[in-house]
């Protein structure tokens, strides 16, 4: 089977090539190595590269002959950096996808899973966030992604292209990125406790997160390019169902710790409702976090 990733030489793109070619696939992938840095860009000489931008259609369009799925990561992927230059996230998280659709639709793919996220709940929501809960969008980044997800679901109704949405629930693990000012807490926290540093922590340290390793992430994936669906271009929750807050996270791994300043837009808990992911996909997350940031910091 062929299987095409965008953003593949990113974080949770390139778990996914790795999982597809060790079962035996051929993987394309694009990704436009962005990163501001190189060390976050992850190969596997198994697969097949190519640098492009999404968002030049009539670059990428041919590497989509021939694929049975496309897994698409290809992001503007933090809230913060979206602020700082909405017109980037908006050209590549919405402008970026409706090229991804259009050309695995003139290509003939049968289904792309989109990966999305947990922010397009905002703040308004209860706690744990459903998948029928309206969106709340709180900064370029969330109403960036739900354009995207809208997206697919419209590529579905009009075109019958299979689409699946995922929103995943604060990632971590293989190939997380450790530097820079708005790197994921937990690569930042480990590398700062293996330097020695404290932990620098946004006041008040309360902020609770439902922290899912990237393996869970995988599996959500994989488990979607196959399974029939009633109805296609749902969103899905993928996350554990169980949140820490910051400071319980810091108590895994160092007790040394430094506030710094307030962020603005982000979410004061992340939680999810998971029981969808597990009724339609089979779907159920296997890591727990205190035993894998234990081996981390063991091993």
């Amino acid at each position: 089977m062929k299987y095409l990733v965008t953003g593949g030489a990113g974080f949770i793109g390139s778990n996914i090539v790795n999982s597809l070619v060790d079962a035996g696939h051929g993987v394309v992938v694009i990704d436009n190595e962005s990163s501001d840095f190189h060390e976050y860009f992850h190969y596997n000489d198994r697969a097949k590269y190519h640098k492009h931008d999404i968002c030049d259609y009539d670059k990428i369009k041919y590497l989509f002959e021939g694929v049975d799925t496309v897994f698409h990561c290809a992001a503007e992927a933090r809230i913060q950096p979206a602020i700082i230059n909405p017109l980037k996230a908006v050209m590549t998280n919405s402008y970026g996808t409706c090229s991804v659709l259009q050309a695995a639709r003139e290509a003939g793919v049968r289904r792309v899973v989109y990966s999305s996220t947990s922010s397009a709940y905002g703040l308004v929501n209860e706690i744990p966030n459903v998948e029928t809960q309206p969106e709340d969008c709180l900064n370029p980044y969330s109403v960036s992604k739900v354009s995207g997800e809208k997206l697919c679901k419209m590529y579905s109704d009009l075109f019958g292209l299979e689409t699946v949405v995922f929103r995943y629930f604060n990632v971590y693990g293989k190939n997380q990125p450790t530097r820079g000012q708005y790197a994921p807490v937990i690569g930042l926290f480990l590398k700062q406790a293996k330097e020695n540093k404290p932990l620098t922590i946004v006041p008040d340290g309360e902020q609770r997160r439902d922290f899912t390793h990237v393996s869970d992430v995988v599996s959500a994936n994989i488990l979607a390019s196959t399974v029939k669906m009633e109805k296609y271009g749902q969103v899905f929750n993928i996350g554990t169902g169980i949140n820490y807050s910051v400071n319980e996270l810091t108590n895994f791994i160092s007790k040394d710790t430094v506030m710094i300043d307030p962020r603005i837009g982000e979410s004061r808990e992340t939680l999810a409702n998971i029981n969808k992911a597990k009724t339609v996909l089979g779907w159920k997350p296997k890591v727990i976090l205190e035993q894998w940031i234990s081996e981390q910091l063991n091993g």
